[in-house]
């Protein structure tokens, strides 16, 4: 009766925080410089947009395609407003030519131009970090007309400006003190977005809580790797292209199966069966960690992902490697001693089944 209430607190635990099986939010801006003038490309994910605009402005908490059409130059005046350029020192202001477009991966982006061109020095101050919860981050990118890198930096709020000198006689440099490099700022992404990515981990404790020893674990894991690395790669280049909507059902559906599996099959399933499924699997939670990098909008060759995607898939394996290496140990001790390990397969997994059921709901019928 004991273990009843424990999977039931759990379970209300899980459902009180919905919101965390999430990263936090991302965004991106594209700045090129060009003889005429400078494009920025501003890319937020619609849920980041609506902190500062009003879309749903009937109420009736359904954002029809006609308010979407009626917000796009109220997102645009906003998002130029907010974006502070400086140009050699001096601020300059976008043209009202601007556009607004959302797609179907739930990003809304904004094209800027702005009529000057800079000599000697480029200046960026993203003030919409301050309407944004304390945990967003902007990864800004800039380049010249031929493509060639100036600067880039992952802002933050208390980090939000960018400084770039044009120096023509050297290679343009980043003048920013608190800058890192984009390698060290995805890295930490990767690492974050699997701490924080319950359903994610979730999956893999459903795997691993079968496992009384080494190597069938470090296969699984493996197997998991190497899978949602493939699909990861696929997505992050814009080779294949799932919708988030299709994406975040299938994971919590994977969920559930593999919890229903360990209850109806218990110790039926081998290693190696374990491991195709996880590979399956993992091709499926392989777009979810890639939904991260299109909410930056940087899914593209052009704005540089191979750097972004390599260093966020080594973070994500980073995290996975250090959850594995703390729950592992636990779960083996667990299964030793005799009257809690009857108990951990099948409360563990109706815990699984019911979290990923909740997120199957929240996901589907609910959204």
């Amino acid at each position: 009766m004991k273990y009843i209430r424990l999977a039931s607190l759990i379970f209300l635990l899980i459902q009180l925080q919905p919101a965390l099986a999430h990263p936090p939010g991302l965004s991106s801006t594209d700045i090129t410089v060009k003889p005429d003038g400078l494009d920025v490309k501003v890319t937020f994910a619609g849920q980041d947009i609506e902190a500062f605009v009003t879309m749903d402005t009937d109420g009736d908490a359904d954002v029809t395609d006609a308010e979407l059409e009626a917000a796009k130059p109220h997102v645009a005046n906003y998002v130029a407003s907010e974006l502070k350029i400086l140009l050699d020192g001096t601020e300059t202001k976008a043209n009202t030519t601007n556009k607004v477009s959302f797609d179907k991966q739930n990003n809304t982006t904004i094209e800027l131009n702005f009529p000057d061109t800079p000599k000697e020095s480029i200046g960026i101050e993203s003030k919409l970090l301050d309407k944004l919860p304390a945990d967003h981050k902007e990864y800004v990118t800039v380049k010249d007309a031929a493509g060639r890198e100036l600067g880039k930096k992952m802002l933050t709020p208390k980090a939000n400006t960018l400084e770039i000198d044009l120096n023509t006689n050297a290679a343009p440099t980043v003048t920013e003190n608190h800058s890192t490099s984009p390698f060290v700022d995805f890295l930490k992404l990767g690492v974050e977005h699997i701490l924080t990515g319950y359903d994610h981990l979730l999956f893999l404790f459903s795997l691993l809580v079968v496992t009384r020893s080494f190597w069938p674990a470090i296969k699984i894991i493996t197997f998991f790797t190497i899978a949602h690395s493939i699909t990861l790669a696929l997505a992050g280049m814009n080779i294949v292209d799932i919708p988030s909507s299709i994406v975040e059902p299938l994971i919590a559906a994977t969920i559930v199966y593999v919890g229903l599996e360990n209850i109806v099959r218990k110790d039926k399933v081998t290693t190696q069966q374990r491991c195709i499924l996880t590979f399956f699997f993992g091709l499926i939670h392989g777009f979810g960690f890639a939904g991260v990098l299109r909410e930056m909008g940087i899914s593209s060759i052009e704005t540089g992902i191979l750097v972004p995607l390599f260093s966020f898939n080594l973070g994500v394996e980073l995290g996975q490697i250090t959850v594995a290496s703390v729950v592992l140990p636990l779960i083996w001790w667990l299964h030793g001693k005799e009257k809690i390990s009857r108990y951990l397969v099948p409360v563990g997994s109706v815990l699984t089944c019911l979290a990923g059921g909740y997120w199957l709901l929240e996901r589907t019928i609910l959204s």
